[in-house]
């Protein structure tokens, strides 16, 4: 699966600890991240990420073209709740895209650990079947 990481600025290392928690299954898929959050990652656990720019650069953008092109699979976004960001109307769009595309979305640690118990346990193989169809409306 191919999986988006961000995170707001203060959120940043509990990214950090996250993905090294759960590094034994991130590691069993492609990983897509904001530029500094995908390099403090990749720091930290030696996994492979593919770096975008950071999110007020347009890193956010550039998932979301991933999300409308069906390449992008699921976002953990862990976001800043309480301060408030000048790029809000980017993360808007790319919040309503994963609904637009129904891309499982969690905005914090408690919904990203369903998340990843989903994928220990492949629960989301649906979107294996969603990623053919498409393939096949496209030919």
């Amino acid at each position: 699966m191919n999986i988006a990481l961000i995170a707001h600025d203060k959120m940043k290392q509990d990214m950090v600890n996250f993905t090294t928690a759960y590094q034994y299954v991130l590691s069993e898929h492609h990983l897509y991240a904001t530029g500094t959050t995908g390099s403090k990652i990749r720091k930290a656990t030696g996994m492979d990420v593919h770096l975008f720019q950071s999110g007020p650069l347009g890193g956010d953008q550039q998932i979301g073209a991933m999300i409308a092109n069906n390449e992008m699979d699921m976002v953990i976004f862990f976001r800043d709740p309480l301060t408030a960001q000048p790029h809000e109307p980017d993360i808007s769009a790319l919040m309503r895209l994963c609904d637009v595309y129904h891309i499982p979305l969690a905005t914090n640690i408690a919904a990203s650990e369903i998340f990843i118990r989903g994928l220990e346990n492949g629960d989301f193989q649906w979107r294996d079947i969603v990623k053919q169809k498409k393939e096949k409306e496209k030919a």
